[in-house]
């Protein structure tokens, strides 16, 4: 493992600064409002510039965990205060942090009541949700998984619209149940490594290694699967999404989607497939067809959708879909598009979904025929929606064409089949997101109510600006990303395929080649070198000797120094 050794509390810091900040609010009167919004948006804002040293100090041809912390933390049962990262991680916890600030920028008008309550349960939230991606000790990874829990279910059922406590109760239920079950496997895991090796412990790095008999493994992966699943939200297991995310306040439509969907697949790529890999590739058909019914499925219910946000949502069942697909062709390419997919999704669905959250604060409605001819009323809201309109879709030079290249690319070598449905759901994908723009920005505009409608404001915009610029700079220039994955893909890769080469072997074998034949130059040169040297000290000695033995020769007799070339010239 690797530790940065001037950052080695950098991931704690990261964790802990959104939860201190809710420690603050927790001690200002609830009636000071404003400043309970500037100490939650300075709190936001420092957690992601402290996040930031992830970026550029993470060694991406590392393939080990980097800013490790590690102490003990319940000795009795073997878990640990284990934390670290790979580049995953780092590409999620830094996704985490930024969509924080803008979930708590957004908030601003939109939250008029109980706002001190408001922001500690989204600062929790963001606590909750970081801890999972850092987290290298199971029991620890199950705690933060359930904190998240909470504070979601009160933003949904507090803050949310009309039927938000039907909605959070469903939310929370469902997410309970997979969570109890997957509980159950990691526990069947825990009691495993104690049998194979004597040693009580959650340490995930050890659950790596471990070669767990095939039947365990199946039913450790249902368990898994069932807990995972629910999260991601994978067709059928599906049904609270659309209502949680119709529900929640804007704020958390958009961590919803951009964050708390990526659980689901983060838990199948950190546990499922590296610790249970012949369980999954026998899980593979029945993922594989739930994956392709969600990308039709999900698309289809879209394009029938007359409330603005739940077409969004039912967007989501789709693009996961995609997702999960691309992750099982268990090809590097597909895993490393699943990833980078997921991240395009945090970028242009929560980007979605504050649109729809912007237009909702002025107008209290989000059904599609109340609206129509925006672009002449709003156009710089109309200019941004067309681009993450577009990011959605996949327009080339946009980040979502990247992450749809690589997981038709990863899932066309495995099955073309397989990859004939992927692209159906593009194209339906582009079906309902051009039919909901031209729905609500162009026409004329019929609606009074909307006549009038002001455009967004500096602080609406700002929200918008890093999903824009990251939306340009993934389509444009991905290789920063993708670098970072590289070996995160390639040690899930030598679980699940034991035929499997990691790159960064092959690129270790190199630099070793490489040096073996400059030690073997370097050493021939040293024995040219000395026999070069030899021959320049005996042509010396000859030229002293000459003369002396010139001059004892007996007159006519032949010198005993024959005239051939030496050092310094011939003789």
């Amino acid at each position: 493992m690797s530790n940065a050794a001037d950052t080695p509390s950098l991931l704690s810091l990261i964790l802990f600064t959104p939860l201190a900040g809710a420690l603050v609010i927790l001690f200002v009167g609830k009636r000071q409002v404003d400043l309970i919004r500037w100490i939650a948006n300075a709190t936001a804002v420092l957690g992601f510039l402290v996040s930031l040293p992830l970026w550029f100090v993470y060694d991406s041809a590392n393939p080990d965990w980097q800013f490790v912390e590690q102490m003990e933390w319940i000795p009795s049962i073997g878990a640990q205060y284990f934390l670290g990262v790979d580049g995953f991680s780092v590409l999620l916890v830094l996704l985490t942090t930024m969509m924080g600030v803008i979930a708590v920028l957004s908030s601003w008008n939109a939250i008029q009541t109980r706002v001190k309550e408001y922001y500690i349960f989204l600062l929790m939230l963001q606590t909750g949700m970081i801890g999972a991606f850092v987290s290298l000790d199971f029991l620890l990874f199950f705690l933060f998984w359930e904190v998240m829990l909470v504070p979601m279910y009160f933003l949904i059922g507090i803050w949310g619209s009309d039927n938000r406590l039907y909605s959070a109760i469903k939310f929370f239920l469902f997410t309970l149940v997979g969570s109890v079950i997957m509980l159950l496997g990691i526990l069947a895991v825990y009691f495993y490594h104690q049998d194979v090796t004597g040693v009580f412990t959650f340490d995930i790095t050890q659950f790596h290694e471990l070669n767990i008999p095939y039947d365990l493994q199946w039913w450790i992966f249902l368990a898994f699967f069932l807990g995972f699943a629910v999260k991601v939200p994978m067709f059928p297991f599906h049904t609270w999404l659309p209502d949680a995310h119709t529900d929640a306040p804007t704020a958390g439509s958009v961590i919803l989607a951009a964050v708390l969907l990526k659980m689901g697949t983060y838990g199948f790529i950190r546990f499922s497939l590296p610790i249970l890999p012949e369980a999954t590739q026998a899980f593979v058909p029945a993922v594989v067809l739930l994956s392709i019914v969600g990308i039709v499925y999900g698309a289809l219910v879209a394009m029938a959708q007359r409330d603005w946000k739940r077409l969004v949502a039912y967007s989501s069942v789709s693009h996961m879909g995609m997702v999960m697909l691309g992750m099982f062709a268990l090809t590097p390419v597909g895993i490393t598009g699943s990833i980078v997919q997921q991240l395009n999704h945090g970028i242009s669905t929560g980007a979605l979904f504050l649109l729809v959250g912007v237009v909702y604060e002025r107008r209290h409605t989000r059904m599609i025929a109340e609206y129509g001819g925006l672009s002449k009323v709003m156009p710089v809201y109309a200019t941004i929606f067309l681009v993450m309109t577009m990011s959605s879709i996949g327009l080339p030079t946009l980040n979502g064409f990247i992450g749809e290249v690589l997981i038709l690319q990863g899932i066309f070598v495995v099955n073309k089949t397989w990859a004939f449905f992927a692209a159906s759901g593009i194209v339906l994908g582009a079906a309902y997101m051009l039919w909901l723009y031209q729905r609500t920005m162009f026409g004329p505009v019929d609606n009074p109510k909307n006549e009038n409608l002001p455009d967004i404001s500096v602080r609406e915009f700002a929200t918008f600006v890093p999903l824009l610029l990251l939306a340009v700079w993934i389509g444009l220039y991905p290789k920063p990303f993708l670098d970072r994955l590289e070996t995160s893909v390639d040690k899930v890769m030598m679980r699940v395929n034991a035929d499997y080469t990691p790159r960064f072997a092959i690129a270790a074998d190199a630099e070793s080649g490489a040096e073996a034949a400059a030690r073997r130059f370097t050493a021939g040169a040293v024995v040219v070198g000395a026999a070069a040297e030899g021959a320049a000290e005996a042509g010396a000695v000859a030229d002293a000797a000459a003369p002396r033995l010139t001059a004892a020769a007996p007159p006519g007799a032949e010198t005993l120094v024959p005239d051939v070339p030496v050092r310094g010239g011939a003789r």
